[in-house]
């Protein structure tokens, strides 16, 4: 017996070949940008909720996604986190803490709330990108200030506690949303007087991979990964990644960045129209 036949059903077909392929080009190029610069949930998000699930869904799908990328980055920073495990422990325990609250606050916040408020969300995100070139720059000068002070005998200790208190602020968001959080992390280590930029990428990488994994954990436990995109978009984005060494040496940093915000202020805007 046949079910579905005629144009209808040809026109279904093909608009469903057209949304995979976008889907995969999307998470296949998310893995680049994950890998060179950051920023893929601008296309690995719109991707999964093109498919037809639910925003919330959508979201916790893309987290559990990418955190794989998240986590091989973290072997790259052993010897760091081992010389420095007196502050990592601290911002692990952080990271949990505020991914777990980002997590419930993500589940218990209605669809069409997210839905409207995810343009906001990548605007912001793709802002933090923007800035991130001047701020980068100013925070360059500020550590040659610190190391000035230290040489007069005016070291900079950083103050712990007030760091983890930021810290679960940032994961929280991280567990929500999370676009532009490592960023986010980087200047709250450097504006709390971290100034080696490879204890500063081995911190935000142990924040950033607890308070995604937690939320993960969270998504997965509570049934809201939708598993044949998840994967999907798990394997393609890791072949972007893989693919894209490369690239990250032959094109400028803020080349990129600037890509980074354009793809951020378009899908915003999409959002925008779409859901007005």
């Amino acid at each position: 017996m046949t079910i579905f036949a005629g144009p209808v059903s040809d026109a279904f077909f093909a608009d469903m070949n057209w949304r995979w392929i976008w889907f995969t080009a999307a998470a296949f190029l998310a893995g680049v940008l994950n890998a060179v610069a950051g920023g893929g949930s601008f296309l690995s998000f719109p991707a999964i909720l093109g498919m037809g699930v639910l925003p919330v869904q959508a979201n916790a799908t893309n987290t559990v996604a990418i955190w794989p990328g998240q986590l091989t980055a973290l072997a790259g920073y052993r010897e760091d986190l081992r010389r420095n495990l007196h502050t990592a422990w601290p911002l692990a325990i952080a990271g949990v803490l505020g991914g777990t609250g980002g997590a419930f606050l993500l589940l218990h916040t209605p669809q069409l709330t997210f839905l409207r408020l995810v343009p906001w969300l990548i605007l912001g995100a793709a802002g933090l990108f923007a800035i991130s070139g001047p701020v980068t720059r100013w925070l360059a000068r500020r550590k040659l200030a610190q190391i000035e002070d230290a040489r007069s005998g005016h070291a900079h200790r950083p103050h712990r506690l007030a760091l983890f208190v930021v810290t679960i602020a940032v994961s929280v968001y991280v567990g929500y949303f999370g676009a532009g959080s490592g960023f986010l992390m980087i200047t709250t280590l450097s504006l709390f007087g971290y100034q080696d930029m490879h204890t500063i990428n081995a911190l935000k990488i142990v924040a950033n991979v607890l308070a995604n994994g937690t939320a993960c954990v969270i998504f997965i436990v509570s049934g809201q990964i939708v598993w044949g995109y998840c994967l999907a978009a798990m394997i393609a984005a890791a072949i972007g990644g893989y693919s894209s060494a490369r690239l990250a040496k032959r094109v400028p940093q803020p080349v990129l960045r600037a890509l980074v915000v354009a793809i951020g202020i378009v899908m915003a805007t999409w959002f925008f129209v779409k859901n007005p």
